[in-house]
């Protein structure tokens, strides 16, 4: 296969040309992968604080501040390793999604603004830096669940189509609610812990009403996505993606259920764990639904990426850079699974 895509391009397998642009995506996808997972549970938290009492929105805030700085770090990377190793799709992808685009920005700055304010805030200050946190997470979720509805929709402006993207929007608030519910669940107990069981179960639903129609929507709108699924070479990849993502809703009702009714507490990690693995096969599955187009039957990978000597020098800082920033958030990192403590 691989042979077959570098001969189609006109190069060789081991041509710098073909295989850079290629591990840029890879090393792009798994960054993509790791902001929803870790900034993804600070957005989830950010989005609850407002169904919680007021008495507990303290300690879910102050849950977060060991990995506020590690969490926004995933997607400013992410964007920064866009840029450097495609500059020519720029203009296609980013061109096309200004309003949502600046939605996220809008709620990220808001978002850090807020957590930092509320700090250094009086007593009867701190209740309108809480609200800026959570009107932040609000805009950052819909604002990444529109790119999502544009990027599936294939940027088409009819009112259907941005309709979906707002929908998808809202969706994505309900993802990022259960993940952030769902890790609460794992970290902590009584009260809180009671609380996030109950929101995690009212967004589930929601959640998987988003990914259907994300899966539906794109099918329809290319026909060459709905073909690579329901091929039949193709055909069994597909059945065991969709039965092990329905495994994994099933499985968080079932655990969170028992969790409910105060039965095997020692499974209170489980639902965050199915969570991440649901969202991580969505991404994967997206990327290979579009792959090798980063714009469908437009632009592919090689369209949009630099020369060989950019992709060099922006391959060298990231061999040089991330491992010193990764063993960093390693670092911060290294409590984010376990039960708080006091």
């Amino acid at each position: 296969m691989i042979d077959a895509l570098a001969a189609s391009l006109g190069l060789g397998p081991s041509d710098p040309a073909f295989w850079m642009p290629l591990v840029f995506m890879a090393i792009l996808v798994l960054l993509i992968a790791a902001s929803i997972v870790f900034d993804g549970f600070d957005i989830g938290v950010g989005l609850l604080l407002q169904f919680a009492p007021s008495e507990l929105r303290p300690q879910m805030l102050s849950m977060l501040s060991a990995w506020r700085d590690a969490n926004e770090f995933w997607p400013l990377l992410g964007l920064g390793l866009f840029c450097a190793a495609f500059p020519f799709a720029w203009g296609p992808v980013l061109g096309k999604l200004y309003g949502p685009l600046a939605c996220m920005a809008l709620g990220m700055m808001l978002r850090s603004v807020s957590f930092e304010f509320r700090l250094r805030a009086s007593t009867e200050h701190k209740p309108r830096w809480v609200l800026g946190f959570w009107v932040g997470s609000l805009l950052t979720a819909v604002g990444q669940g529109a790119v999502l509805g544009r990027i599936v929709a294939g940027y088409q402006d009819d009112p259907g189509y941005m309709g979906f993207a707002v929908f998808v929007g809202l969706c994505a608030v309900a993802a990022y609610a259960l993940l952030g519910a769902c890790w609460l669940v794992m970290r902590v107990e009584g009260d809180l812990q009671r609380r996030a069981i109950n929101w995690a179960r009212h967004t589930v639903r929601w959640t998987a009403v988003g990914m259907v129609a994300i899966a539906v929507t794109l099918g329809l709108a290319n026909s060459g996505v709905f073909s690579k699924w329901s091929d039949v070479d193709h055909l069994g990849l597909s059945a065991t993606v969709w039965v092990v993502m329905l495994l994994c809703f099933v499985g968080m009702e079932v655990v969170l259920a028992r969790l409910a009714a105060k039965v095997e507490q020692s499974l209170s990690w489980m639902p965050f764990a199915l969570c991440v693995l649901l969202y991580v096969l969505m991404l994967a599955g997206l990327a290979y639904s579009f792959f090798p187009y980063m714009v469908l039957d437009e632009m592919t990978l090689w369209d949009g990426a630099g020369s060989v000597a950019s992709l060099r020098m922006a391959l060298a800082g990231v061999i040089v850079g991330v491992p010193v920033v990764l063993i960093f958030n390693v670092l911060a990192y290294r409590t984010v699974f376990g039960k708080a403590k006091g």
